[in-house]
């Protein structure tokens, strides 16, 4: 049994005729009366921060180090996500007609899965670059370079977009009847889809880097409680970028977690736990809110950034002074503050000289 909530039609997935579906529009009015306002927030403050953070990365004149470029990367992936939301706010604003063309129907849905991807597994990367410097610091650690977090960086992007690709492929513009309107949504072929979808999104956004980021952590931990590592001049450097991490990591987790429990949920409302509209209808209200707590973290990093990264806020003051003086208008040339005392000096030296020479 489904739940079809008219505040939902962007994300929800049409199920087949045949099967029964619990329309609830009215209990929903108090979720997406506010949807519009919280869009064009995160869109505004995660905008301007994204991009201050990217700016910072590449302006600055020293290169990047590996934990930057994931950092940078991950960065990237949250002002693409944050350049669709104006498009769901005018689209709630509308009453959830979609007046932008199936093109854009796809590819601005396309945005929440790839930063969804994306951002998890460059922290994932990120995570084991710390492991690296930290745990293997004698050995592999030395290894690491920035042209090797270049390319696993392109991978990613690959991986994120074909991962994309089955919340892509059926996505349409088509009229519904029972809502009266002309909406962007997702048409599978069956049910079964949506199961498999949920599954593939738990397993691979969410339970395998949890894994990789879990073990890389555990033994990060054990390093910095190790009183015989902090001898190490390689390890101290390293602890204050590990900070950093672990809290972007912190934060991440809490915003996202509440999604995929949401879409485990939702996998068992599909698989016919739940019998009644009732337990359908609350698992819809979690996944609503997991939804937007998960879209704050596009907006909470950057300032975590000036908040915890001591390295980062060095940064940006030292651009933003390299900007001023790039700016700045040159001085003009002038003569030193003693110079005409010393000329005064000099000429009442000549005129005694002078008056001696003439006596």
């Amino acid at each position: 049994m489904r739940t079809v909530p008219f505040s939902n039609l962007s994300q929800q997935n049409v199920t087949p005729p045949e099967m029964k579906i619990c329309l609830a529009s009215e209990g929903f009015e108090w979720l997406y009366t506010y949807q519009p306002a919280y869009m064009w927030f995160i869109f505004s403050l995660g905008f301007v921060e994204n991009l201050f953070v990217i700016l910072v990365f590449l302006l600055h004149k020293s290169p990047c180090t590996v934990a930057e470029i994931y950092l940078g990367n991950m960065a990237v992936a949250d002002l693409i996500f944050v350049s669709g939301l104006p498009f769901w706010a005018i689209y709630i604003s509308n009453k959830f007609y979609w007046p932008f063309g199936s093109f854009l129907c796809v590819t601005i849905n396309s945005l929440i899965q790839l930063n969804l991807y994306g951002s998890i597994y460059f922290l994932m990367m990120v995570s084991i670059d710390r492991y690296l410097a930290l745990v293997k610091t004698m050995s592999i650690g030395r290894m690491r370079r920035t042209c090797c977090a270049k390319i696993n960086c392109a991978i990613i992007w690959i991986c994120a977009v074909i991962a994309s690709l089955p919340k892509v492929i059926f996505r349409k513009v088509m009229f519904l009847p029972d809502f009266n309107t002309t909406a962007c949504i997702i048409l599978p072929p069956d049910d079964s889809w949506n199961i498999a979808s949920n599954i593939l999104l738990n397993l691979f956004g969410g339970f395998i880097p949890a894994i990789i980021i879990g073990f890389c952590t555990i033994q990060i931990i054990k390093v910095l409680r190790n009183n015989t590592m902090q001898q190490f001049k390689e390890v101290n450097n390293e602890k204050k970028a590990t900070w950093l991490v672990f809290t972007v990591l912190l934060v991440f987790v809490l915003c996202w977690l509440p999604f995929h429990v949401g879409t485990f949920f939702d996998t068992l409302d599909l698989l016919g736990v739940f019998h009644t509209c009732g337990w359908s209808q609350a698992i819809e209200i979690g996944n609503q809110i997991s939804t937007y707590i998960a879209f704050s973290n596009s907006c909470i990093n950057p300032l975590l950034y000036v908040i915890v990264g001591n390295h980062f806020r060095k940064k940006a003051k030292e651009v933003f002074w390299q900007f001023v003086a790039k700016f700045r208008p040159p001085r003009r040339a002038s003569l030193p503050i003693n110079y005409s005392g010393i000329t005064v000096r000099t000429s009442i030296s000549m005129g005694q000289q002078n008056l001696i020479l003439k006596q």
